[in-house]
């Protein structure tokens, strides 16, 4: 049977790593065949405290340090720690189902691939109907860009990235780790040099997660956006890797309206284009925001979904321009590689 190493970078995630914690505890996986390492980045709240608790309670639960903070270093120390011949990297924000690992082992066996992965379902950390819109918009189409593993559905299918990631370990003897200069879109860029080697993913919709959005307040959920949407672009430079078309939409469309806007100002066609564009995106909006409201029947829903999808677009295609108006001051890197 497969030993599977868990890897769980994290910090300042008091709210939530028992739960994480607790739904890999109730995996029907053999504990004998599991390692869980918590990759802490020198949290300043009470996570560190938490996960000693665990650990000396449970033996295969191990906290190590990651005193450069950011993700990839994090997933790139529990890695080099781990002993297992398969590797899953989870989320702190995220509970389990409780065939979740043993899902990913079996597919990862039966299909002979590389990586797999599945579902993640959204959830809001509280009640607020902030946080709850945030949570029912970014697990719709409209605010996940179609990325399959939020919005789920369908069959088994190779994919080019999935959430976190079940790998076998000749993975990383052959392709390297995570790149550390990449504070964001670090696993995209992976997998897309897994692919590039010949590497096979794929997406299974009955392996689940259920995720609490990192932000649950507007500003902050603005804030969050611009950086995604500015690591959509740093990649182009760093390690000469181009995203996924649907990861530059958000670019696209507010690069269109500021040009179409500014031009409107001095030309009626162009103003007229401006206000299709506008009224187009607005028909969009208000189709998937009715959606969400049938289904969940509260219509605070009506008026704050919108403006989440308007904030989640404008920031993260804000994010992209400022990306490339920024990108010619990053080094460019050779390798990018960690082995």
């Amino acid at each position: 049977m497969s030993f599977v190493s868990v890897v769980i970078p994290c910090r300042d995630e008091e709210f939530f790593i028992s739960r994480c914690l607790d739904s890999l505890l109730s995996q029907d996986f053999l504990k004998e065949n599991l390692e869980i390492f918590v990759v802490d980045g020198m949290s300043k709240d009470k996570t560190r405290n938490i996960v000693l608790e665990y650990t000396r309670k449970y033996s295969f639960i191990k906290l190590l340090d990651n005193k450069n903070k950011a993700a990839p270093f994090g997933m790139n120390i529990g890695i080099k720690n781990s002993k297992g011949d398969i590797i899953i990297l989870m989320g702190a924000h995220a509970i389990y189902d409780k065939r979740y690992i043993s899902k990913c082992v079996d597919y990862l066996n039966k299909y002979n691939v590389d990586n797999v992965g599945g579902v993640t379902i959204p959830l809001s950390k509280d009640e607020g109907i902030i946080a709850k819109a945030i949570a029912r918009a970014v697990a719709s189409p409209f605010g996940a860009a179609n990325a399959h593993y939020i919005i789920g559905g369908g069959k088994p299918r190779e994919v080019d990235t999935v959430f976190g990631g079940c790998y076998k370990r000749e993975v990383f003897n052959k392709i390297g780790l995570f790149n550390e200069r990449l504070t964001r879109s670090q696993d995209m860029e992976l997998n897309l040099r897994l692919k590039k080697a010949g590497g096979k993913i794929m997406f299974f919709p009955d392996i689940k997660a259920h995720y609490y959005p990192r932000r649950t307040e507007l500003k902050d959920f603005f804030r969050y956006n611009f950086k995604n949407g500015i690591w959509a672009v740093y990649p182009i430079r760093i390690v000469g890797v181009t995203l996924k078309l649907r990861h530059y939409i958000p670019l696209f469309f507010v690069l269109a309206l500021l040009v179409l806007g500014i031009g409107g100002i001095f030309n009626r066609s162009i103003f007229w284009a401006f206000v299709l564009l506008a009224f187009l995106y607005f028909l969009a909006n208000l189709y998937f925001s009715l959606r969400i409201f049938f289904r969940e029947k509260d219509v605070k829903l009506l008026i704050f979904v919108p403006l989440v999808f308007i904030v989640r677009h404008i920031g993260y295609g804000l994010g992209s321009i400022w990306g490339f108006l920024t990108i010619w001051k990053l080094k460019v890197e050779a390798s990018g590689l960690t082995k």
